[in-house]
């Protein structure tokens, strides 16, 4: 995945963009992640679908909805979405543009929730979403345009992150690598 985002990100540098390594500044905020999606939710409206909807739902979603949330553990989850926001507003005062991956892993299996192991690392099943749930959290304009192929002909996708309310900025930026690393024509075996 890295490689393939750095060949994608040396394209800027073709463009004419001064491209550098930079780290946003925020701790791994995975642990706020389900905390706030149920807290910005309907958690007993969704309670109530899974024990209608039964095996139907999602197993992975169904073990999220039956956990007992403390109020401590959303409001910790709320104090760590505020703390990448002020990190992502303190790092965009300096750079235009923030490239990662889209996903922290190429396609995985039908029917899993996530692999289990990243970059051998043991990871929590919605750990693959890594790189685009902290852009959720601060609520900044984001687009995803594929990047090139793993060794297997699976897709990578890069995300292109921008300042809040620079949507315009974002998709130009989009708009200028797809036509100068065009990828219609290049689709993984079937």
């Amino acid at each position: 995945m890295r490689d393939v985002v750095d060949r994608a990100a040396a394209v800027f540098e073709d463009l004419g963009a001064t491209v550098e390594r930079a780290d946003p500044g925020w701790e791994d905020p995975y642990e706020a992640l389900l905390p706030m999606i149920l807290a910005e939710s309907d958690l007993a409206g969704m309670r109530r679908l899974a024990d209608e909807l039964g095996d139907r739902m999602s197993p992975h979603l169904v073990d999220v909805l039956r956990v007992d949330w403390t109020a401590e553990q959303l409001t910790s989850a709320v104090v760590r979405r505020k703390a990448v926001y002020n990190a992502s507003w303190r790092f965009f005062r300096s750079y235009d543009l923030l490239l990662t991956p889209t996903l922290a892993v190429p396609p995985f299996e039908h029917g899993l929730q996530g692999p289990p192991v990243i970059d051998g690392r043991e990871v929590d099943g919605f750990y693959w979403l890594s790189f685009t749930f902290p852009f959720n959290f601060t609520g900044q304009p984001a687009a995803t345009v594929p990047a090139g192929f793993t060794d297997d002909g699976l897709p990578v996708g890069m995300q292109i992150v921008g300042r809040r309310m620079d949507d315009a900025l974002v998709l130009r930026a989009s708009a200028a690598f797809e036509a100068a690393a065009p990828w219609r024509d290049h689709w993984p075996a079937v």
